[in-house]
């Protein structure tokens, strides 16, 4: 999973950004990795591994990760190339979804692009430069559609009805996203690559005093919340600054830290959460005496494919796949325990995969 970081000059993006790659190298078992200079892998926090390992004891323990890119260039005119504009939409094309960092804080000694704090307007400066390229992807798109129809294509049609609608849409300021459309136009629409079908989180950056408070009483929050619902999309309120500092504590010092703050765990941790929500994603896990594993998939897979995830020969030769739930085993103590209760399933080919599931993939190649 690819996470673009997102957001005008001076609203805590970098800051943000700094907090994600400096918990990637606080991986022990994962060390972080810069692929590039603005991209950074940290892992998914996974109590169940923690399970796992006190029961297996394996050799390694290998949780899931994520991937972080920080688009830079974002400025009013990016969509016509001004800033970094044409590296910036590139890279967002490539990620599954945004993190849009909103600045909800005043602070006299860091200036604001626009000279205010203000996150509707904020949000919506961006959200116009990825419409702005959107619309001239979606007119290049009807214009091709139109001469295929006229060529005797009937799909296209179908498709240049599709783009003028979607143009519409657009040019009223509204992401393509929220446009109301059928499974098939939807497979069209992702046929295009365009930057607003990609699901949004919105990171409403509060000042660090602000932290553990009631934020139904921040009204930069609340702009923010009623920008995201008309869209559809994921909020998370977090303190730039207060991530930067506890992604250098230690797990048992972040624990602390974050009960005297009095909200349970990290924005990072949160926002992980919300990414998975946003996208469906859910992860299985793989045990045994030399690894204890988390494999993300999207929610809905069957057996076969989740297979594939470990290697592609488990899913051309797959039997069948032996599963027993997280908290079954949790429970029992053993794999042993389980199969004596006859609690270790076989599940063949049509077996949708749910959130936890502990599996052993049989196959023959």
């Amino acid at each position: 999973m690819k996470l673009g970081v997102v957001g005008l000059p001076n609203v805590g993006k970098s800051t943000l950004f700094n907090a994600i790659t400096n918990a990637g190298a606080q991986a022990e078992n994962y060390p972080f990795c810069t692929i590039e200079p603005n991209t950074g892998v940290v892992l998914v926090p996974d109590p169940r591994l923690n399970v796992l390992a006190e029961m297996y004891h394996p050799k390694k323990v290998t949780p899931t990760t994520i991937e972080f890119v920080d688009i830079a260039g974002l400025v009013k005119g990016a969509s016509r190339g001004e800033g970094l504009g044409n590296k910036f939409l590139s890279h967002i094309r490539e990620v599954d979804a945004i993190v849009h960092v909103v600045r909800c804080f005043d602070d006299d000694n860091i200036i604001h692009v626009d000279g205010s704090v203000d996150p509707a307007r904020d949000i919506e400066t961006i959200n116009l430069e990825l419409i702005f390229a959107d619309m001239e992807t979606v007119q290049k798109r009807k214009e091709k559609a139109e001469k295929s129809f006229r060529g005797g294509d009937k799909k296209a049609g179908a498709e240049a009805e599709l783009a003028d609608r979607l143009y519409n849409h657009l040019e009223s300021g509204k992401p393509a996203r929220t446009l109301e459309c059928t499974d098939d136009e939807k497979q069209i629409m992702n046929s295009w690559f365009l930057l607003t079908t990609k699901p949004v989180i919105y990171a409403a950056n509060i000042a660090e005093d602000d932290l553990g408070k009631d934020d139904s009483q921040n009204e930069y929050v609340n702009q923010v919340r009623k920008t995201a619902e008309a869209e559809n999309a994921e909020v998370i309120v977090i303190s730039a600054a207060i991530e930067q500092d506890i992604a250098s504590m230690s797990p048992d010092e972040k624990t602390e830290f974050l009960e005297e703050l009095g909200i349970g765990e990290s924005g990072l941790d949160r926002l992980i959460t919300a990414s998975y929500r946003l996208l469906g994603l859910i992860s299985f896990l793989t045990a045994g005496e030399d690894e204890c594993r988390a494999w993300t998939i999207v929610k809905g897979t069957k057996a076969p494919q989740a297979a594939g995830k470990i290697h592609t020969d488990f899913e051309k030769g797959f039997i069948r796949a032996e599963i027993v739930p997280f908290d079954t085993l949790a429970e029992l103590g053993s794999m042993a325990a389980c199969r004596e209760k006859g609690l270790v399933r076989s599940e063949g080919k049509d077996y949708v995969m749910k959130d936890g599931d502990i599996t052993l993939f049989r196959f023959n190649v």
